[in-house]
């Protein structure tokens, strides 16, 4: 592990990615704390402030603090995107990995099933199970979830076949093990290498789609502190104080930068060639 780290920060792009999400990592935690006014608390004769020493990034509509909103919003927003990212690396890990252990029909029915699926763009697919859910954060982590899931099946399958192939596996089989047990046990940890990599590049995915799903009104509700619905809310007044869709925009940006490339960081620390 210590190894595999300080190759991920040998490239400037895992390093660069590493800065950002533990810098991300870090609000997340102290987040809460740190924020210098109530995120909720309205002010009248405070609204559309530009930054100043009592508000360092304004106000919005409503007077609220523009930066405590955002402290509070990285929990809201990059904790239900990786939730989202891990619910369909997970399923979509254990369908690849099932379709390539059972082979044959099986997994010809399993992946043209997967292929019909993936012809939906990820944000339609993403709406459509949203809309179908309802209104609600933990909905539209489940639309993201299982908008994620064909695509991460197709991925470990594609690495699955390989380990289907090796002698542990022949060996499991002959000693007349299940297959819940070979797929879970034998075969499922051998893959988790890409899965980590395809996951990490895919939270950045998440955290847009997440906040693209509360910006159209299916994801976080008001009065929540969500980046996208603080994008979303702040649109009506941009003409006003162009500060209030500005600094949400720009964390939205810069947390899908830094998965990105702690991503393709990752990627370059696991392949064996390096």
């Amino acid at each position: 592990m210590t190894e595999l780290f300080r190759r991920l920060l040998r490239t400037p792009q895992g390093a660069l990615g590493t800065g950002i999400v533990l810098l991300v990592v870090a609000l997340i935690l102290i987040g809460p704390v740190a924020a210098p006014h109530d995120p909720d608390a309205m002010a009248p004769l405070a609204r559309y402030k530009g930054p100043s020493l009592q508000y360092w990034l304004g106000t919005d509509q409503y007077g609220r603090d523009t930066l405590s909103r955002l402290l509070y919003g990285a929990r809201a927003t990059v904790v239900m995107a990786f939730l989202a990212t891990a619910l369909g690396s997970i399923v979509g890990a254990v369908i690849g990995t099932l379709s390539a252990f059972l082979g044959g029909r099986a997994d010809e029915a399993i992946m043209r099933t997967v292929d019909a699926v993936m012809s939906i763009p990820s944000l339609l697919f993403a709406l459509l199970i949203a809309n179908l859910l309802g209104k609600s954060s933990l909905d539209a982590v489940m639309a993201i979830g299982i908008a994620f899931a064909p695509g991460m099946a197709r991925i470990t399958r594609s690495v699955a076949l390989t380990v289907r192939k090796q002698d542990y596996v022949h060996a499991a089989i002959a000693r007349g093990e299940g297959g819940g047990y070979i797929v879970l046990r034998e075969m499922l940890p051998n893959v988790i290498a890409p899965i980590i990599v395809e996951a990490t590049l895919r939270v950045a995915f998440a955290v847009m789609l997440f906040a693209t799903l509360s910006f159209l009104g299916l994801g976080a509700q008001p009065p929540a502190p969500e980046w996208g619905l603080m994008v979303a809310e702040a649109r009506r007044f941009m003409h006003l104080s162009p500060w209030m869709i500005l600094w949400p925009s720009i964390a939205i940006a810069l947390v899908a930068i830094g998965f990105n490339l702690l991503g393709d960081g990752l990627r370059d620390a696991l392949n064996p060639r390096t």
